[in-house]
């Protein structure tokens, strides 16, 4: 396992389309693992492989309660519900938060690591980061949404 290099605001990827994963192989199971500890490095609750600079549609998130790190590969958001209003940043604008309307709920089909086709709904915190993630296989960032003067940047801790 290995920590991914980040790839920040101003990089091009970052507005690319991320293509479907055809086949779940062992290099696709290095990325996963890579991605994983790349996210808990920087504190992250999710991270899409295109910000490790990578252009497959694979995203993990952990929401850091008991259920681990959970990985979606090729999510599909068919189902929103309501609205909220996040406050939300993003490893890839680092000390950068604004506020972001999300839904409240999405279900979400996905393949696990396994290649097992899965359905789950979400909700709150997971739903937000689901729909963070899967813009970033879109090529859209949380930038690209913020509700007008809610960005605030946050001096790092020295």
């Amino acid at each position: 396992m290995a920590i991914r290099k980040l790839r920040l605001d101003g990089d091009e990827i970052l507005k690319k389309k991320s293509r479907e994963v055809e086949v779940i192989d062992e290099k696709i199971q290095i990325l996963i693992d890579d991605m994983i500890e790349t996210m808990h490095k920087y504190n992250g609750v999710g991270l899409a492989a295109v910000q490790v600079g990578v252009l497959k549609r694979i995203i993990t998130i952990d929401l850091y309660d008991d259920n681990g790190p959970i990985v979606l590969i090729n999510p599909v958001i068919i189902k929103t519900k309501g609205e909220q209003e996040v406050d939300e940043g993003c490893l890839s604008f680092p000390n950068q938060f604004a506020k972001v309307i999300r839904p409240a709920e999405v279900v979400v089909e996905y393949m696990d690591r396994d290649g097992k086709r899965m359905k789950v709904k979400a909700k709150e915190l997971l739903a937000q980061a689901i729909s963070h993630e899967v813009d970033h296989l879109n090529g859209e960032v949380f930038m690209d949404k913020i509700i007008p003067g809610t960005l605030e940047y946050v001096e790092p801790e020295k």
